[in-house]
């Protein structure tokens, strides 16, 4: 399998374009197939101002942080100091004794049931702990709106706001669940929970773990909970998804300028587009750093990129609009094609401040796109995101 010789040319044309419309102000990309890797940057870091994207530019990657965070987990279930059967209860006593809202879409101080069962590993895992956003569900959430209130920060990520992990826990074990535990896939909350399970089951702070753990063996030393090289930080804009405008959300000088409290396992690392190559690089030879050592079992690298919800088999439904993803350790897993990009078999995940990554086995392909510009919705990727992906497909020979 090999690229096109004109993709090249034909993603530096087309992300450009995108660049000179407006729809993002920056962007970097890489695409790396059988050895032959394809990288390139267009815009600038801050809109109105000289400084141009590069590859070593810095992005904040949101909820590409997720599959790190499985990972550092799955390496204390290798170790056995996790197993993912286990109720939680003896680490998160806060989480222990859970009630649940007998009406998920209730207010939250509504009537309550026991829970039938105690939260587990795996649920954090897959995201069935029974807290998070349901996308199913009408807006507002009466528990994201408790979250917030509580300062968890459930919503875009906000580092300098959610406290301390302990006292983040502490909060987070007032409310009930919306979902009995292993019933129902909520996003983001149990990344964040997965990410005070580890720091404790490590017995030293999540984001040290993360770093000594996964980050440095990777040699993703660009890849932090903040960062004083603002200079390769752009700057971030919200998108208004019914007018286009666009605003400042976060500036190089501002949120990820300093270290957080609460380090989220969640939203919360920035990155570069070589760095999270080399994670996708990792799991796509099974678990195997480029000096022949490894980092993660081949065994753990299967479970966390297999479907783990049941979509394909109708068990669960799909966490995506278009019904062709379901969920692994960490990552989207493609079930079902439906388009130019992404064989079934495929995983990877977004993040909505502008970021995407996938592997796709079939191909021998990684790819990672990162901008300054976040998602307007949930629904589809943005299209300069989009664009690159399909650009990349097709030009696999």
């Amino acid at each position: 399998m090999a690229f096109d010789p004109d993709l090249q040319k034909k993603l530096d044309e087309r992300m450009t374009r995108h660049v000179e419309t407006g729809e993002t102000g920056g962007i970097a990309w890489l695409a790396s197939c059988d050895g032959t890797v394809v990288t390139g940057a267009a815009g600038v870091l801050t809109r109105g101002e000289p400084a141009p994207v590069e590859q070593d530019s810095l992005f904040r990657i949101a909820s590409v942080t997720k599959p790190l965070t499985a990972v550092a987990a799955l390496l204390l279930v290798e170790e056995c100091r996790l197993r993912l059967e286990d109720p939680v209860d003896h680490l998160l006593p806060e989480l222990a004794d859970r009630r649940v809202l007998v009406d998920p879409l209730g207010p939250i101080d509504g009537d309550t049931v026991p829970a039938e069962r105690p939260i587990t590993v795996r649920d954090l895992l897959t995201m069935q702990c029974g807290l998070g956003m349901d996308f199913t569900a009408p807006w507002p959430q009466p528990l994201l709106d408790a979250m917030g209130a509580l300062g968890l920060s459930p919503g875009a990520p906000e580092p300098q706001v959610p406290p301390e992990p302990d006292e983040w826990l502490r909060r987070m074990g007032t409310l009930p669940l919306l979902r009995q535990p292993g019933e129902r896939w909520l996003y983001n909350t149990a990344s964040d929970i997965l990410g005070v399970l580890v720091g404790r089951a490590a017995g030293v702070p999540f984001d040290r773990f993360l770093r000594e753990r996964v980050l440095e063996p990777l040699g993703m030393l660009d890849t932090t909970f903040s960062t004083t090289a603002t200079d390769r930080l752009g700057t971030s804009y919200a998108v208004d998804p019914e007018t286009g405008e666009r605003s400042v959300y976060d500036e190089p000088e501002g949120k990820w300028s300093m270290p957080p409290a609460f380090p989220s396992g969640a939203a919360g690392l920035v990155s570069t587009v070589d760095d999270l190559a080399a994670f996708g690089t990792m799991l796509l030879a099974d678990g195997f750093l480029p000096d022949g050592s490894r980092l993660l079992s081949r065994a753990s690298v299967a479970a966390m990129t297999t479907d783990q919800l049941g979509v394909a088999a109708g068990l669960h439904p799909s966490i995506s609009v278009d019904g062709s993803q379901g969920w692994g350790f960490g990552v989207g897993v493609q079930v079902r094609r439906t388009g130019v990009a992404r064989n079934v078999g495929a995983y990877g995940w977004d993040g909505g401040l502008g970021s995407s990554w996938a592997n796709d086995p079939a191909e021998d392909l990684v790819g990672v796109v990162l901008s300054t510009d976040m998602f307007s919705g949930a629904a589809a990727l943005p299209h300069p995101l989009a664009d690159f992906w399909t650009t990349v497909y097709a030009a696999l020979d």
